[in-house]
């Protein structure tokens, strides 16, 4: 048989060579995981997650993040479905295959120009702002960034004031009674009673420096967790004993999230109309503002509504308040 000219081929002489992954294409379905089981996220640890079945700190399970959620980040709190062995039996692995919507994330940076946002606890309902009265002193600085990030995030935050047999709290309840934010008290030498009641069947994260009593607490509210717990250094500033986020169940229903501590709470990534947005009232006088104000009032920004709503029937106290947050997250009150 002589040789064909291009004129007398057809489809069936062409020959495709497979790729290297293989002829057939990749679908682009993913599956639909029907038979998942939900879960609450409660630690992480080097690309593993631990995992509280139907939020039950006694069905524990450890799983991994499914290749088709790609590097969909995965907090504590955050609630997920699992498949695979859910078991909980040691050396077994549950897969991650789907993160739900979240409710409320606490969010930080590194600092007030760090573009990247780390978020710290997802879903949780409170946050709870850990502050010693004495042995560190108390850091209102701190604090204000704490609320900002709370009410950026979508949280109601809680002042715990520790170490009351130590200093008296009047001065720091005068301080932040305006905010209508629930204040707990607490001694060395007592239970933390009123602090329970506030976390009881919530889901609240404790915040704070190192040094100010917050491992000490969490040990009281939730016996089995012995969290370590540290001496306050000759410079006022604690080690850091607790290393990661972990979520702990209450004995009476409920979890707290204890926190890193932390030096430093970066609020890069929240705007003034996301603090403004907590504070009634304020939010809709804001709208009247001009558009490159900063509402932080006087010289700053003469022309803000917030003075004219406060002098027409709001509360001068609670703009005060908002404005020394604004002030704090704009880095112009000290940290």
């Amino acid at each position: 048989m002589g040789k064909r000219g291009w004129r007398d081929l057809d489809e069936s002489d062409v020959r495709v060579r497979p790729g290297r992954r293989g002829s057939r294409p990749r679908s682009k379905q993913r599956p639909k995981h029907a038979e998942a089981v939900a879960a609450m996220v409660v630690a992480v640890d080097r690309g593993r997650w631990t995992c509280a079945l139907d939020g039950n700190p006694d069905r524990l399970v450890t799983a991994m993040r499914a290749r088709e959620l790609g590097r969909t980040p995965v907090v504590v709190g955050d609630r997920v479905d699992l498949v695979g062995d859910i078991s909980g039996r040691p050396d077994t692995l549950a897969r991650i295959v789907r993160v739900a919507d979240r409710t409320s994330v606490l969010r930080r940076t590194a600092d007030d120009t760090d573009p990247y946002e780390r978020v710290v606890v997802a879903n949780a309902e409170q946050l709870v702002i850990v502050t010693a009265l004495a042995d560190p002193p108390p850091r209102p600085g701190f604090i204000d960034r704490c609320l900002v990030a709370a009410y950026a995030g979508g949280l109601t935050p809680v002042l715990c004031l520790t170490k009351a047999d130590l200093a008296d709290p009047g001065e720091w309840i005068d301080t932040y009674s305006s905010l209508d934010m629930p204040i707990a008290i607490t001694r060395l030498d007592a239970e933390p009673v009123e602090l329970r009641s506030l976390l009881t069947d919530r889901v609240s994260a404790l915040v704070g420096h190192s040094g100010v009593g917050k491992s000490t607490l969490v040990n009281r509210l939730v016996p089995a967790a012995d969290r370590a717990t540290g001496e306050v250094s000759g410079v006022g500033k604690g080690r850091h004993t607790s290393t990661s986020a972990v979520a702990l169940p209450l004995p009476e229903r409920g979890w707290v999230v204890d926190t890193p501590g932390i030096r430093s709470f970066g609020l890069a990534h929240v705007t003034a109309d996301d603090v403004i947005a907590a504070f009634e009232g304020f939010a809709e006088a804001a709208e009247e503002c001009p558009s490159n104000c900063g509402h932080l009032g006087g010289s700053d920004d003469p022309d803000c509504h917030l003075d004219i709503y406060a002098s027409d029937g709001g509360s001068a106290e609670q703009l005060a308040s908002l404005r020394r947050l604004l002030r704090s997250r704009a880095g112009l009150d000290e940290a």
